[in-house]
């Protein structure tokens, strides 16, 4: 999608800029010239994430636009008002905003804190209304108004409520904004739409949650910035009120390559379907899981990677039951990696990569040893005691491990 500087001096305001999707918007709409308020939480680098408010506005400026970075929790009413102040004392007012700073847990009812949950509504529903509210003043003031919200097409068949409800609640939540504030807003030619993927979007924030694996079938965000580009092209007087999916934006666009949006060009025709887009219903109603990756699972290579395999057999109702622990495991040596098992919530899961939630402990220790361990030749307090294993976190949680492998000799 090429640039055609149709935004060149207008004022965009992006939530959650300053990483994934929304830093990969405002740095489209830097490329045309346009003024980009980065509004995130994000002022100190974080352990795990790449990228502040600081860094994603140097990209801005190197890309072409102008920016102002504002620390903003959506949440926090005084902290939104304050960056539209600033926005607007800065570049004279704010002509488009981008709703995209979004909470997610894929849990079900009974797994789902209430803590969490008020976290992703306050965020995701609470947060786009009142940072729409805060905008809307000065959006009325423009020659070329648009919202867009990061949010997927309203639909109510139940697969997507049954696995995590409270997570498609906040994000309808959002969607729900689009549907009542593009016919409040018609008339003051604001347009007002949604913006969604088809397939799932690799992000930093999704390779801590997912494992870098995901990215093998998942598309890079800017297949989002430049559809979210098109549609602010165009006029909000006559584009208003829709719920658009990626692909489909491009396409009208004139676009026919979709390969260059792939992590993996080779992968771009198995690429994992995204939630709420209800022409993939026929994709999981054939037998794939969408939290799962879509690519045909290969055979695991090595004799850790094979552990990991039978550990993952060997969950059960009880296991999970007897252990509530996550455990982070770290292996060093000739078979490096990272895997976890989840034995705390749900029916237990295991993978590679690092689990959703945060593990109660993490163990390192070289590949040689640990299958040792696993395999009942050398006790976890014996490696601990011999600096074989490294623990750090919940010391007897990760020692419950010795009766996840006593029901593993037998499979290994």
């Amino acid at each position: 999608m090429i640039n055609t500087g149709k935004l060149a001096g207008l004022t965009v305001f992006v939530t959650g800029g300053s990483r994934g999707i929304g830093k990969a918007i405002a740095l489209k709409c830097a490329k045309d010239g346009a003024n980009v308020v980065i509004a995130a939480k994000t002022a100190e680098p974080h352990p795990k994430l790449p990228g502040t408010i600081y860094s994603a506005s140097k990209e801005v400026e190197e890309a072409g636009g102008k920016s102002l970075p504002c620390i903003v929790d959506v949440r926090d009413e005084k902290q939104v008002r304050t960056a539209v102040e600033e926005a607007v004392k800065k570049f004279g007012g704010i002509d488009i905003l981008i709703n995209n700073a979004s909470a997610i847990s894929l849990t079900g009812t009974e797994d789902t804190d209430m803590k969490r949950y008020d976290l992703m509504h306050h965020i995701n529903t609470r947060g786009t209304f009142l940072v729409s509210k805060e905008c809307i003043p000065y959006l009325k003031k423009s020659n070329h108004a648009h919202i867009i919200n990061l949010s997927p097409p309203l639909s109510m068949k139940p697969i997507w409520f049954k696995n995590h409800v409270a997570y498609t609640m906040a994000k309808f939540g959002m969607s729900m904004c689009v549907l009542g504030m593009h016919e409040e807003l018609r008339p003051y030619n604001i347009g007002v739409n949604a913006l969604w993927p088809r397939t799932a979007i690799h992000t930093a924030a999704i390779e801590m949650l997912s494992g870098a694996e995901s990215a093998k079938t998942s598309r890079k965000p800017e297949i989002m910035a430049d559809a979210a580009y098109y549609i602010l092209s165009q006029d909000p007087k006559t584009t208003t009120g829709n719920f658009f999916i990626d692909d489909e934006v491009l396409k009208k666009a004139g676009v026919t390559d979709f390969k260059q949006y792939a992590c993996y060009p080779e992968n771009a025709d198995n690429l994992m379907p995204d939630f709420f887009v209800d022409d993939n219903i026929a994709i999981i109603e054939a037998g794939q899981d969408l939290t799962q990756s879509s690519a045909k699972k290969e055979e695991p290579q090595g004799e850790v990677a094979k552990l990991f395999k039978a550990i993952e057999n060997s969950i059960s109702q009880d296991t999970v039951s007897g252990t509530q622990a996550i455990f982070q495991f770290v292996v060093t040596g000739d078979e490096a990696g990272k895997w976890y098992v989840d034995l705390k919530n749900g029916k237990g899961s295991c993978g590679q990569g690092e689990p959703k939630s945060a593990p109660d402990a993490t163990l390192t220790m070289d590949s040689k040893n640990f299958f040792n361990m696993f395999s009942g030749k050398l006790k976890p307090a014996t490696a601990y005691m011999m600096g074989k294993l490294k623990i750090s976190g919940n010391l007897q949680k990760a020692l419950k491990l010795e009766k996840l492998m006593s029901g593993l000799k037998s499979k290994l």
